[in-house]
């Protein structure tokens, strides 16, 4: 099928803002992606209604069949990653629905709150366990929402409150971490831009962690998610939460229960290890199939094993899956000692997955839409936007812009690392060498801010399902800390461009945290949402 191209005309931009614009002022998501997707394939297929409708059948069987180039069926495979993402949410929550069941919810509410007796306590140790879960922001997301979301239920803080402090931790600290599924896929695109370049004199680990170095917004989000839980500073859409959540609603009750919130009756005669152990297998479980998966990848491949190479190659859809697998079933095992009957057992098991639905299919219209801005060419228009810029003064924070556009337009992070990383050596190559790390550290740390900020962001989608949120109170309520950080960031990447020192930049970035945080800190004392005692 012969698509048009739109890759030089602002027309590969209406499908995103159609579907971002209308998420934000309707707040009806599936209705958003919906109009964006028609929108968009209707643009592709010269706005032929039987050619468009055949195209969208095409893009939707492709979400879960891979068709080979042939068209022939026999040769069709299985779309693997998005298969087994889907499967895992649905085992996710399957495993809620059995923990709450088996009252390991409501047991370690009562646990942890006997314990962990401070609403700044239990954000903490949300920020904490998204620190220590670094091996991939999808697993991060959906698993500390359901360790911590009885916690900071317990405190009486909003669902976007939770989703905030999980999604800004989540990407910040895998786009750092070299071992996590972020570092490597990043390390293999270094390693063929220094080869591209002849770049001899570091080695791709050793620039990815320069890079992390200048990956100024993720850093500043870090700071800013850490400080906003010590002194429970609100602001924005969020204080208007915090102030629902105080008086005793979690979340927006007239658009429904969100995603991950079930019905299933939960027992009194539950434990917090029926909740910690399915989840602590889940974690050791995930993390070495993980390993796994990429050492079986390095032994195809004749090469020696090496764990930074491993993380490179690792199915994570694949381990998520085997690793959901097994959690579920130690979820079920604990069940066991409360004799609930298998009819029991069952319908907690379905009303946990089908708690995920909403979910399922708001991440699938997301993966449609983002096939479709990829066919737009909507990446390679914004990427042109930058050419005869030539003064490496400007070229960081231009290009920390340029990705936070394209991120927020693409909703995909990692789509744009792949586009915009060669683009900004290829520039360093053309203008300044020496300006090759900080550009594409501003790739990076915009990329990021762009996913925080996106509505058809998967990992946007994901935190707030971990977090029983509704998914635009998510996008709102965060988009201010978001905003802050970017600003922050892009102050402090002129800084280092003006300046050509790279220290220059870190000093201006720390004093404006400083400043920020100790601004907003006050504020929050003047006028707190609980009163202190």
């Amino acid at each position: 099928m012969e698509l048009t191209s739109y890759a030089a005309s602002p027309l590969s931009l209406l499908a995103p803002i159609i579907a971002i614009g209308l998420a934000i002022l309707t707040r009806r998501v599936m209705l958003s992606l919906g109009l964006g997707i028609v929108s968009g394939a209707l643009l592709l297929n010269d706005f032929s209604p039987l050619v468009t409708l055949h195209y969208l059948w095409q893009q939707l069987v492709a979400v879960f069949i891979e068709m080979p180039d042939s068209g022939q069926l026999a040769e069709a495979s299985l779309n693997s990653w998005n298969v087994y993402i889907l499967l895992f949410l649905l085992a996710l929550g399957a495993m809620v629905g059995v923990i709450t069941l088996a009252g390991g919810t409501r047991a370690f509410g009562n646990w942890a709150r006997a314990r962990v007796t401070t609403r700044r306590g239990s954000q903490l140790m949300t920020v904490l366990l998204g620190v220590f879960i670094f091996i991939d922001d999808y697993f991060n997301s959906l698993a500390v929402g359901n360790i911590c979301r009885p916690l900071t239920d317990r405190q009486g803080l909003s669902r976007a409150r939770l989703a905030y402090l999980i999604d800004s931790t989540a990407a910040p600290i895998c786009v750092l971490t070299p071992i996590s599924s972020w570092g490597a896929y990043i390390i293999s695109l270094i390693a063929g831009i220094l080869a591209t370049h002849h770049i001899t004199d570091v080695s791709p680990f050793g620039a990815f962690l320069e890079l992390s170095a200048l990956n100024y917004y993720a850093i500043a989000a870090l700071v800013l998610v850490i400080a906003s839980a010590w002194f429970d500073i609100n602001f924005g859409a969020m204080r208007r939460h915090a102030i629902a959540a105080r008086d005793g609603e979690l979340f927006d009750a007239k658009r429904g229960n969100p995603p991950g919130n079930t019905h299933v009756e939960e027992s009194e005669r539950g434990r917090p290890m029926d909740l910690l152990i399915p989840i602590i297998v889940l974690v050791i479980a995930t993390f070495f199939m993980i390993v796994q998966t990429g050492a079986s990848a390095l032994a195809a491949e004749g090469e020696a094993f090496g764990l930074i190479r491993a993380f490179e190659l690792t199915d994570v859809a694949k381990s998520l899956i085997i690793g959901g697998a097994i959690g579920l079933l130690a979820a079920v095992v604990m069940l066991l000692r409360h004799r609930m009957g298998a009819g029991r057992s069952l319908s907690a098991i379905a009303q946990g997955a089908s708690s995920m639905l909403p979910a399922v299919y708001i991440l699938v219209f997301a993966w449609l839409l983002t096939g479709i801005i990829g066919s737009l060419g909507t990446g390679q228009y914004l990427a042109t936007l930058v050419e005869g810029v030539v003064s490496p003064t400007w070229l960081p924070m231009l290009l920390f812009v340029l990705s936070g556009l394209m991120a927020f337009a693409t909703g995909t992070s990692w789509g744009t690392f792949g586009i915009m990383l060669p683009i900004a050596g290829d520039m360093a190559a053309a203008t300044e060498l020496a300006m090759m790390l900080p550009m594409m550290g501003a790739v990076l740390a915009g990329s990021v801010f762009g996913d925080h900020c996106s509505p058809i962001s998967d990992t946007t989608i994901l935190s707030s399902t971990g977090a029983s949120c509704h998914h635009i109170d998510h996008v709102m309520t965060q988009l201010p800390y978001a905003l802050l950080g970017a600003a922050i960031s892009l102050i402090a990447y002129l800084v280092m461009g003006l300046t050509d020192s790279t220290l220059f930049g870190w000093l201006s970035l720390a004093g404006l945290l400083v400043i920020s945080i100790a601004w907003l800190a006050r504020r929050e004392m003047a006028n707190p949402v609980v009163a202190r005692a």
